[in-house]
């Protein structure tokens, strides 16, 4: 068994004396781990940093084996290391893939949108809002878009400020009534509106977060989302 393809660096651990074995999130062939000879060594080791653009190719015996990876380097990004907030949110995008997708399950429309992230945070540009939206679409992708065009009450685009907690629907003020309480406020941010500050990031990001946790709980088995994600959050919501 033989394929070749381009893929971001998600993971890296020691296997053996000298070996590693690395994830990589790829175009073709979605969350893909194998094993790296050398992956430890001073000639091999500095090349996997997560977030880096591989060219691998994999070799297997039979298609359900670790198999072994053969890695070209394309873009190291090793200039986000150096900016911590762009490093938390790299440490995000890396384990909620992780977390999220399926192994060998391809997933094209997430992995075209990873790359422009990755891209955005190492060049340190205005990159929370994109990841926002990266998140909306991990949502979209495990099969729970979020429907924030009209109320589901009313089918009004107008004054939109709360979500369904079950459905994923925004709902109106209107009509909202007496069930206000129990629905979660809607960031304008998410509807392209207001500002993109930090605060209104952290807190969209919460209301992604409660249909992440939801829909990754039996993934999770009770646990928490990566505490990678959460260290961003708290990094944005500290920017404020």
């Amino acid at each position: 068994m033989e394929w070749r393809d381009e893929g971001a660096l998600l993971s890296v651990r020691p296997h053996g004396e000298s070996a590693a074995i690395i994830e990589v999130f790829t175009e073709e062939h979605g969350r893909h781990a194998g094993v790296v000879r050398g992956g430890t060594s001073r000639r091999i080791a500095p090349l996997l940093q997560p977030g880096a653009q591989l060219q691998v190719t994999w070799r297997a015996r039979l298609d359900d084996h670790l198999g072994i990876f053969t890695v070209e380097p394309l873009r190291a990004r090793t200039a986000l290391l150096s900016d911590p907030l762009a490093l938390a949110g790299l440490n995000a995008v890396c384990a909620m893939l992780r977390v999220a997708l399926a192994e060998r399950e391809p997933h094209p429309m997430l992995y075209a949108a990873t790359l422009p992230l990755l891209d955005a945070l190492e060049a340190g540009a205005d990159w929370p809002p994109a990841y926002l939206r990266w998140e909306l679409l991990l949502l979209e992708d495990i099969g729970f878009g979020l429907d924030l065009a009209t109320c589901a009450v009313t089918g009004s685009r107008d004054d939109l400020i709360y979500v369904s907690p079950k459905t994923g629907r925004a709902v109106s003020r209107q009509g909202a009534g007496d069930w206000a309480s129990r629905l979660l406020p809607l960031p304008q941010v998410l509807l392209g509106q207001g500002p993109a500050s930090a605060r209104e990031i952290a807190q969209a990001l919460a209301l992604t977060g409660h249909f992440l946790n939801r829909e990754l709980g039996p993934m999770l088995n009770g646990r928490p989302l990566p505490e990678a994600r959460a260290r961003l959050i708290d990094r944005l919501s500290r920017r404020a």
